[in-house]
């Protein structure tokens, strides 16, 4: 079997960028030079990896087979071409770090700042991405290391712990709860939550998951939960009353500090989730990336939790 290396890169543009034009675009290349790309790599493998429709083109189960295999190619080929560059360069490059946005707010910014001060000729680039997104990537080889809410089961992908952050549960500073002096658990009947929508991970492995796991343990598991995928905009809905959150500590220490939300010291509440740092097992680590990974699992000065 001959498959060359250009051939597997349109593949994988082809699924990442829906498409063939914006494949082409993507690669510089005509869509016609992508298509025969494709049409030599699916000769070599004997069976179609598309499905051609008039709306685009759909993976078959051979294309589903074959995607992440792929990936991982081009990750080494990758790994491959910065381990030899990083036998010309001491502290260069670039180092891509993938985070999910709330931890942006806490210690881990400063040692990020910390990190591009001692090393003013590495490239840092950030993504964002959900703690999902963020094994996706690395495990791509679209970024060195991540930072992401619980360990990643994924056995291509080492999780190293780094610390528990503590959740809060916060509410509208003119809501009734507020004013108690000595909220508990029973106070919670009846109050209606914003949260991210519950999705199909394993037990206690998403806060929206534990929310509604500790709110069942309470006897409210009936209580009412209103799906928003945005940090930010479950707290704007919280600080407008339209329910209860419960929230990362380091995301809300603004709000808090302003009085825009009250925090709920509720000792049946207390909850916390464990931030890791994760990358791929069997990757390359330039030089940089190794000197990052030690700086954000170095022992936090205080603790989160």
């Amino acid at each position: 079997m001959l498959v060359e290396i250009d051939q597997v890169e349109a593949f994988v543009a082809i699924v990442r960028r829906g498409g063939f034009t914006r494949a082409a675009a993507a690669l510089h290349l005509s869509q016609p030079a992508v298509s025969r790309r494709l049409e030599l790599l699916e000769r070599e493998m004997g069976q179609p990896l598309f499905d051609r429709t008039r709306g685009g083109a759909r993976l078959t189960e051979a294309g589903r087979t074959f995607l992440p295999h792929a990936e991982a190619l081009l990750a080494s080929m990758r790994d491959g071409l910065e381990a030899v560059q990083a036998l010309n360069r001491a502290d260069r490059g670039t180092v891509t770090l993938a985070m999910v946005g709330t931890l942006a707010s806490t210690t881990l910014t400063a040692r990020l700042r910390t990190f591009r001060h001692a090393h003013p000729q590495v490239r840092l680039a950030l993504r964002t991405a959900l703690s999902r997104e963020v094994t996706a990537l690395v495990r791509r080889g679209d970024a060195a290391l991540g930072l992401r809410y619980f360990p990643d089961p994924d056995p291509d992908v080492v999780s190293l712990p780094l610390y528990k952050e503590a959740l809060v549960t916060v509410c509208a500073p003119n809501h009734r709860l507020a004013r108690a002096r000595r909220p508990n658990a029973r106070m919670l009947a009846g109050e209606t939550w914003v949260a991210f929508a519950v999705r199909p991970v394993a037990a206690g492995e998403s806060y929206a998951q534990m929310l509604t796991e500790r709110l069942a343990t309470l006897g409210l598991g009936d209580a009412e939960i209103i799906p928003i995928d945005s940090l930010t905009a479950q707290k704007r809905l919280v600080e407008a009353g339209f329910g209860l959150g419960l929230m990362p500590a380091s995301s809300v220490e603004e709000e808090l500090r302003v009085g825009t939300l009250r925090a709920l010291r509720i000792a049946a509440m207390h909850m916390a989730v464990p931030v890791v740092l994760v990358h791929r097992r069997r990757a390359y680590l330039s030089g940089a990336a190794r000197a990052l990974m030690a700086l954000l699992a170095a022992r936090p000065s205080r603790a989160r939790s």
